[in-house]
């Protein structure tokens, strides 16, 4: 995957993202300025005018909303209340709250305003995550919001290939219909990327009963469960037996995968967590996320040690997200 690829595809659609840390996070305005130039998306910073341009001129050609001055600021206001009235927020708590820069844009995000946002380069995943569930909340009743990261970059094993790998950030132990979900929300990020013929491998432990437990059953009944959908896919798979054409020969020959998995789903965060982070800093590779998938509308999380050079990559990410719901409508 060349990342030119995305810019391109993202700027062809013009879409609008807000950015709710531009009042105090020097990479977000660094990143924003490559955005704008390049045409990735039309960027919205939330912040004091003021401050923002007397920091830094040339954001006087920016879009900057103050939620204070916000001229929507009571339908923004209004919108939080209906929203979370019956979990027993009152009205005086949803003025305040709603001008919280994370809630304020997820507000813009969900009514149109923007069409998605991109934060966290300067706090936890939860101050993305919790406004965009209580707001936003998940495409289908019932269902689940989960994440993933996108790998790629030259080397030796992977080439030009891209990966997928979920859940790496958001469902601590996924049962067996999460496991199916967020198979499927995978593949829906990888198409929207541009990509095709996504391969999907549920990892564990054990390939195809050489161990059994509690976790490897999990893992087979949700590989059943998504074989239905008619996606290439295989399971349960040991992470060797899933990438390496070699391995898989001798450990599951007949697998449809062959050792060429695109789009890795993990028994666990844990073994998410620590399989992407080995990847990225003994792999070399690059990760871009978490991306969360699942909701309405596109809201992406940063890792806190993110570059300038990952928000404008998120950022066309979230741009390709917001037109492949639209495509859904």
């Amino acid at each position: 995957m060349k990342v030119k690829d995305l810019y391109k595809k993202a700027k062809e659609l013009q879409k609008t993202i807000v950015f709710p840390e531009a009042g105090f996070s020097d990479r977000t305005i660094e990143a924003v300025k490559i955005i704008q130039k390049k045409g990735i998306a039309k960027p919205i910073l939330i912040g004091d005018e003021s401050a923002l341009v007397l920091r830094d001129k040339s954001l006087i050609e920016y879009q900057i909303i103050n939620p204070l001055t916000f001229q929507y600021k009571d339908e923004i206001i209004n919108s939080l209340y209906e929203k979370r009235k019956e979990k027993g927020l009152t009205l005086e708590q949803a003025e305040k709250l709603a001008m919280d820069p994370y809630y304020f844009s997820t507000l813009l995000v969900d009514l149109g305003y923007a069409d998605g946002m991109v934060a966290g380069a300067e706090a936890s995943t939860a101050n993305t995550v919790k406004p965009a569930l209580q707001i936003i909340k998940a495409k289908k009743k019932g269902g689940v919001v989960s994440s993933c990261f996108i790998m790629f970059g030259k080397n030796k094993f992977l080439k030009d290939k891209c990966l997928v790998l979920a859940d790496c950030g958001v469902i601590m132990d996924p049962t067996e219909d999460e496991l199916f979900q967020i198979a499927c929300q995978s593949v829906e990020t990888y198409r929207s990327l541009g990509l095709s013929e996504p391969k999907v491998a549920f990892l564990s432990f054990s390939s195809k009963g050489s161990a059994e437990n509690e976790s490897t059953k999990k893992v087979q009944s949700a590989y059943q469960k998504f074989k239905k959908t008619g996606v290439t896919c295989d399971g349960e798979l040991q992470f060797d037996a899933a990438m390496v054409e070699r391995v898989a020969n001798q450990k599951c020959k007949d697998s449809p995968l062959k050792g060429d998995a695109n789009i890795l789903i993990f028994p666990d965060l844990n073994s998410g967590n620590i399989c992407y982070k080995a990847m990225q800093y003994v792999g070399g590779l690059n990760a871009i996320g978490p991306i969360l998938q699942g909701l309405k509308k596109p809201v992406n999380d940063l890792s806190r040690g993110c570059t300038v050079q990952d928000i404008v990559t998120v950022t066309a990410i979230t741009v390709l997200q917001s037109k492949s719901e639209e495509d859904k409508k």
